[in-house]
């Protein structure tokens, strides 16, 4: 198979952007646990020791689960505009 644009078929065009879709979907979701992980751990374990408190793992379950619904509210917002961008072309 030639990786040249102009000698791709449509099957291999669309197999190519699936692979790059999945990959960056991927790379995001690891981007958002890691963003979620430094920041409730932040937030919520003012002293690191060898184990979280009870507490702890209550303010990290917490903030994971706003921190989440934050990032699902902003993506439901920003899907919304892209469609609503492709309509007007």
């Amino acid at each position: 198979m030639s990786l040249e644009p102009g000698k791709l078929d449509v099957n291999q065009r669309r197999q190519i952007m699936t692979t790059v879709q999945q990959q960056l979907a991927i790379q995001m979701a690891q981007e958002l646990l890691q963003k979620l992980s430094d920041k409730c751990f932040k937030a919520c374990v003012p002293k690191p020791g060898g184990t979280l408190s009870s507490s702890e793992q209550k303010c990290i379950g917490q903030c994971s689960d706003r921190y989440m619904e934050a990032w699902n509210i902003v993506s439901r917002a920003y899907g919304e505009r892209i469609k609503r961008e492709q309509h007007r072309q």
